[in-house]
């Protein structure tokens, strides 16, 4: 659905700890990492890239999780990591009778979702 997500972080070494946390259960890892940014997305096809910025966040992302086991380790891991609950895993009827979904606020107020649709 999209190229790629840059959302804008206050402490990048925190939150690439973090997002590395939340995202493995969905098959995604750490990538390029430079002087204020860092990659993660499949395995060199980073596409969801960490800036660092004093303002810090603000954003929401939705991220594809292959199954429902997926959204319940992201949202256990998250939590372990540091992340905060913004709605626990299970199905989110008013958005379709499938939509199987966590939410978690990251380290700077981000809103990330991990869903699956079957």
């Amino acid at each position: 659905m999209f190229d790629h997500v840059r959302v804008r972080v206050k402490d990048l070494d925190k939150a690439a700890r973090l997002y590395a946390a939340m995202l493995a259960p969905l098959g995604h890892v750490p990538g390029s990492k430079g002087e204020g940014y860092a990659g993660f997305g499949p395995k060199d096809k980073p596409a969801l890239w960490l800036h660092a910025d004093k303002a810090g966040g603000g954003g929401h992302i939705a991220l594809r999780a292959p199954d429902r086991a997926a959204v319940d380790l992201f949202y256990k891991d998250g939590l372990k990591a540091g992340a905060k609950d913004n709605g626990f895993p299970g199905i989110r009827a008013d958005y379709s009778p499938t939509y199987y979904a966590a939410f978690l606020i990251d380290l700077d107020g981000n809103n990330v979702e991990a869903v699956c649709t079957r």
